[in-house]
């Protein structure tokens, strides 16, 4: 009986090893399961488009910086399987939107490299998912002030992103370029256009971060839109879903936040994550705007 099974052990070691030698379908050159905690370089895609732009991959130069962001985004495993989890519970506000403004379904990966999906503030003082300049924001419609900040309002911010890149391709004739300039701004890019006689982000020299920008948004765009291939492994059931909200609309002030939730079933910090725009533990609102609140149905607590 012992011999019998020290031979099933025996007979399972080697169907494991055996099976462990088998190669996986990824971009990990030689990747083998026997072999997984090793540092691979990535084979760079065929071919990449951006907003159905083709990326011209047979420049050396470009082929080089395409293939830094794809190291970067690629090892920094923990930040990717979190855009991945967090683009599945915001993508759904954010596409839709897209497309009603007439703005590419690849710019919501611009989002993604602005502010990680987050309700993010730069030193700079840009906010938001879509890292809007307070400035930029009132002239194209946003309320900011210490009451509200509509750039964290995802819906509105989106449509105020999709704006600017609306003028800036009507400007360039180009999203790629359009892209550029929500880093650099339609001013920068273009004197840079003039001033090299060219009129490609691939032909263009530029600083660093916007040298940078859009291979970012293509870095991630891939790993994202092809996460098995690049090594990430998970289910649905991993991501990040938004929950169910029900609206409140209102057009009154509102003297304490705080209570205003418990009145709605609510406490005050589900009441903040769905409504980030509001600011303080009060709405002002002495000229009777109205506003709508984001309530969850089922309240966590």
């Amino acid at each position: 009986m012992k011999q019998l099974s020290i031979f099933f052990v025996a007979l399972i070691l080697i169907v494991f090893i055996t099976g462990s030698k088998k190669e996986l379908t990824t971009v990990y050159k030689s990747f083998t399961i026997d072999n997984p905690y090793k540092v691979y370089a990535l084979s760079l895609p065929d071919s990449l488009a951006f907003a159905g732009e083709l990326v011209p991959l047979d420049k050396p130069d470009v082929r080089e910086r395409l293939d830094r962001e794809l190291l970067v985004n690629t090892y920094w495993q923990s930040n990717m399987m979190l855009l991945m989890k967090r683009a599945n519970k915001y993508f759904p506000t954010i596409e839709p939107i897209l497309k009603e403004e007439g703005i590419p379904d690849d710019f919501k990966y611009l989002a993604v490299i602005e502010s990680g999906l987050e309700q993010a503030r730069s030193y700079k003082g840009a906010s938001g998912f879509w890292q809007i300049m307070k400035t930029t924001g009132r002239e194209m419609g946003l309320e900011i002030n210490s009451n509200v900040d509509e750039r964290y309002h995802i819906a509105k911010a989106t449509r105020v992103a999709c704006k600017y890149l609306n003028r800036a391709y009507k400007k360039f004739g180009n999203w790629t370029l359009a892209a550029a300039s929500y880093n650099r701004g339609v001013a920068g890019i273009n004197r840079n256009l003039i001033r090299q006689g060219v009129n490609d982000y691939y032909d263009l020299y530029l600083g660093e971060e916007t040298r940078r920008y859009v291979f970012r948004i293509l870095a991630v765009k891939d790993i994202m839109e092809n996460p098995q291939k690049y090594g990430y492994v998970f289910e649905d059931d991993d991501l990040y879903n938004h929950p169910e909200v029900k609206t409140v609309g209102l057009d009154t002030a509102i003297t304490n936040i705080s209570q205003f939730a418990k009145q709605m079933g609510v406490n005050y910090k589900e009441l903040k994550l769905h409504n980030p725009w509001l600011m303080q533990n009060h709405l002002n609102n002495k000229s009777r705007k109205y506003y709508e609140i984001d309530l969850p149905t089922v309240s966590g607590d």
